[in-house]
């Protein structure tokens, strides 16, 4: 894992990217729980960690865990579908590039043999991990239970605040469920 580490931090396929490459993941073969996300963003991309902005605390929040707890790479992987910032567009960040998790994702995942929890968020995160599903985020959301392996989440990035009003059904029935799951694997 640590050569791994190390390759990938190295790597410049994101080269011509806006900020450049600045390969940005969080991993050990000791996590317990995965997380999954399309990209890093700009504030991220700029502070070297992933979720260390608005995002990151929702989503700690929504855990149930420390910041502590959430940065100590024996407990948590942060994994994204794409390493670089990918540039903004029109509606908000770019997809990750696909060159990424063509290159990285498989040798990755297979150095993440402690796992027993992965949190899914993003279309392109909830593609490679539901590859064969044709359902809409909300309804892999509702198909969660409490013992899923494999959870599928809202992006937590402030702007989703819309599909969080339109579901208020997630934060009173999904979010209990979820931090029991987290509390149980941290045990």
């Amino acid at each position: 894992m640590h050569q791994l580490l190390q390759d990938i931090r190295a790597c410049q396929l994101c080269e011509g990217l806006p900020l450049g490459p600045r390969p940005i993941l969080q991993a050990s073969s000791a996590a317990r729980i995965l997380i999954v996300g399309q990209a890093p963003g700009r504030i991220t991309h700029a502070k070297g960690r992933p979720f260390d902005d608005p995002s990151g605390e929702r989503l700690r929040n929504w855990l149930g865990v420390s910041r502590e707890q959430f940065y100590d790479e024996e407990t948590f992987a942060l994994v994204p579908m794409g390493f670089c910032f990918p540039g903004t567009g029109t509606g908000g960040d770019l997809p990750p590039r696909p060159l990424c998790a063509q290159t990285w994702r498989t040798k990755i995942m297979s150095q993440l043999e402690s796992l027993q929890l992965t949190l899914v968020m993003g279309q392109y995160a909830l593609a490679w991990h539901f590859p064969e599903s044709s359902s809409s985020l909300t309804q892999l959301v509702r198909a969660n239970t409490p013992y899923s392996k494999v959870i599928a989440l809202p992006h937590p990035s402030p702007r989703n605040g819309v599909w969080l009003k339109r579901n208020p059904w997630f934060e009173a029935e999904v979010l209990p469920v979820l931090r029991r799951r987290v509390a149980e694997v941290l045990e």
